[in-house]
């Protein structure tokens, strides 16, 4: 078993979420012999090709990157091949074959932003929040057959605050995986780590986290006013929560509540005094927006908000 400094590790990702992880292993003095990510894609309004923030950290640090469009193209994989890898680790990227997956002798491992098996998918962290999770987490484990259905190496738990939202969670989480992965290899290397298999989860209590979609967005008033809050924290600063004001979209960045069931007014009905508050009733209460966005304008405290608008 070679030694941590020793062990050859492909790493694949793509946002900032995984360069958190490739710099604390860097940090550790890992051997990183070559970085896996996504093709450069236009951006901006000028279209220009932009690399991931994978690859710009990669570069920085004289990484080989490989950015392959096809994972199973024969090139690529005799690619990899070539590079002699011990372990493959993977953070924020798309499905790999078994090919790919299974090439390794020490196989592939993935840090996934939830206590597995809760919250597999593609935004635990948005569907944590949104559910109204207390507590949430990072785990490492290996890869195999199903998404995020493999053998559990090591988990850190994180609290869920009453103030985060999904811009302040990801970023404990992202450090938090970096801290987790870095003590995954170690173990690994050391040989002290036990795979364990992910515990059987009856089918109605397993929480999913599928990707988030515009239909995800909008606010039904119809639903409890903690609910409605846990939506927007959970889908705040990206993508953001709306309604429609006025026959234009309402972004909803920020908001507190306050439970009162007898205010007998349809779900939807907006209130404000047009100076310092407005308020939407919910089912059980009413939602106060504090920072919002109208369709065509800035983003802006509901105070800045209020003094253009005419309701």
């Amino acid at each position: 078993m070679p030694s941590f400094q020793d062990l050859k590790i492909v790493f694949f990702g793509t946002p900032d979420f995984a360069v958190a992880s490739l710099d604390a292993l860097m940090h550790a003095g890992a051997n990183v012999v070559a970085v896996v990510t996504a093709p450069d894609k236009p951006a901006g309004r000028g279209k220009q090709l932009q690399a991931s923030a994978v690859k710009e950290y990669a570069l920085a640090k004289n990484l080989p990157v490989l950015q392959p469009e096809k994972l199973k193209n024969p090139e690529f994989v005799a690619e990899l091949k070539a590079l002699g890898a011990d372990l493959h680790v993977v953070v924020a990227f798309r499905m790999l074959p078994e090919v790919v997956w299974n090439m390794p002798p020490m196989g592939t491992i993935n840090v996934h932003a939830s206590l597995l098996p809760q919250y597999r998918g593609a935004a635990p962290i948005n569907w944590a929040i949104i559910n109204g999770e207390k507590e949430t987490g990072v785990t490492t484990f290996k890869l195999q057959h199903e998404i995020d259905t493999g053998n559990i190496l090591l988990q850190h738990r994180v609290t869920i605050e009453p103030e985060d939202n999904i811009g302040t969670l990801y970023q404990k989480l992202m450090h938090e995986g970096g801290r987790l992965l870095v003590e995954t290899v170690e173990g690994l290397a050391a040989g002290t780590l036990e795979e364990v298999a992910q515990a059987d989860v009856a089918e109605g209590e397993l929480k999913h986290a599928p990707k988030i979609f515009k239909e995800h967005t909008h606010i039904n008033w119809h639903q409890p006013v903690e609910h409605i809050h846990n939506l927007i924290r959970g889908l705040s600063p990206v993508p953001a929560a709306y309604t429609m004001l006025q026959d234009k979209f309402l972004k909803i960045y920020h908001a507190h509540y306050l439970l009162d069931d007898a205010h007998h007014l349809p779900a939807g009905t907006m209130h404000t005094d047009n100076k310092t508050f407005m308020r939407f009733a919910a089912s059980d209460g009413w939602l106060y927006v504090d920072e919002v966005q109208q369709e065509g304008k800035k983003r802006m405290d509901v105070e800045s908000f209020l003094r253009g608008f005419r309701g």
